[in-house]
């Protein structure tokens, strides 16, 4: 597995469709997601010139998993279609902080074909650490991201320091919260 950064403009051709193909696969097709998906290609507003991808491939250049980082000084998803997520407390607006969203670590010519197994495999752990890294090197000291519940027993057993920005809330039929992820020390 390796892992590539950058812009869309940045990574390899074709890695940038291949990847819009991937979360489709991902987020429409296994998880459900209903979305607005033309051409099984899943992309949104967020997808801008300025997003930030992390993407992690096989020995054949397969897509295993993906990240998305988006500075919070323009639009960005708990920002813009989460803020109820924030607890009545201002979206964050800082060059210090950036939001990780469409995480997916799904190999699925391998072990981690499954939702059940994407967040908790040795592929989604290398790829936080990996997005966490891109984001300090952006400048980040904190990385927001709207999570699943689950998501925060994960984080503390793998010993990443995280907390919550406010309660969970049922939205879509999923308890989602907005977790925050230290990046100066994420690790205990």
């Amino acid at each position: 597995m390796h892992m590539l950064s950058g812009q869309s403009a940045q990574l390899p051709v074709g890695v940038a469709k291949a990847l819009s193909v991937y979360r489709h696969k991902v987020f429409v097709e296994m998880l459900g997601w209903q979305l607005d998906t033309p051409h099984g290609i899943e992309q949104d507003q967020f997808d801008r010139e300025d997003t930030v991808y992390i993407v992690s491939r096989d020995a054949e250049e397969r897509i295993t998993g993906c990240a998305r980082l988006l500075p919070t000084t323009q639009p960005y998803l708990l920002g813009e279609v989460f803020p109820q997520l924030l607890n009545g407390l201002p979206a964050p607006n800082s060059p210090e902080v950036w939001e990780l969203s469409r995480f997916a670590a799904v190999d699925f010519q391998g072990p981690t074909g499954t939702a059940g197994g994407q967040f908790i495999s040795p592929l989604a752990l290398e790829l936080l650490r990996e997005a966490i890294h891109c984001a300090a090197q952006l400048g980040a000291k904190t990385i927001i991201t709207v999570s699943p519940v689950g998501i925060e027993r994960i984080l503390r057993n793998a010993g990443f320091h995280a907390h919550r920005a406010g309660p969970p809330m049922i939205i879509d039929g999923y308890p989602l919260f907005a977790c925050v992820i230290d990046v100066e020390n994420p690790l205990g």
